[in-house]
């Protein structure tokens, strides 16, 4: 394999692994671990499904606040995912198939994502999370 092929293959390791923190952070309902993986800009944003755009960080972080206050439970399978590098951005397309509780029942739902990253000196740092029900 070529060094740059090399190079591609580390940078999409790397990639993946901050992806599966981020999962891991959203499955642990815990702000304090939102707040060491994303990039913490004014141009950083977030879109969950149904809501309205947030832009800049104490907007995003605000969001996660709220979800997480309001959820019991939730666990992510990732499936149909497909990772990409350009330079110091990354883009991780997938579908979360997700259970989750709110109260008493649980909820299963599939959200199609895409989660942006960029090199923040040696860590990929997520910059923008996008997700949008999948209706079938």
């Amino acid at each position: 394999m070529s060094d740059a092929g090399s190079q591609l293959k580390e940078k999409i390791k790397a990639v993946t692994r901050a992806n599966e923190e981020f999962y891991h952070a959203f499955e642990s309902l815990d702000v304090g671990c939102m707040d060491r993986i994303w990039l913490q800009e004014d141009y950083v944003t977030c879109i969950h499904p149904g809501w309205s755009l947030r832009v800049g960080w104490p907007a995003v972080r605000d969001s996660w606040v709220l979800i997480f206050n309001n959820t019991f439970s939730m666990k992510f399978e990732l499936t149909e995912m497909q990772v990409q590098v350009a330079g110091d951005l990354a883009w991780v397309i997938c579908t979360e198939n997700i259970t989750s509780r709110q109260g008493e029942a649980a909820q299963e739902s599939r959200v199609l994502a895409t989660n942006l990253y960029e090199k923040a000196g040696a860590r990929w740092k997520i910059i923008h999370h996008h997700g949008s029900p999948v209706m079938e």
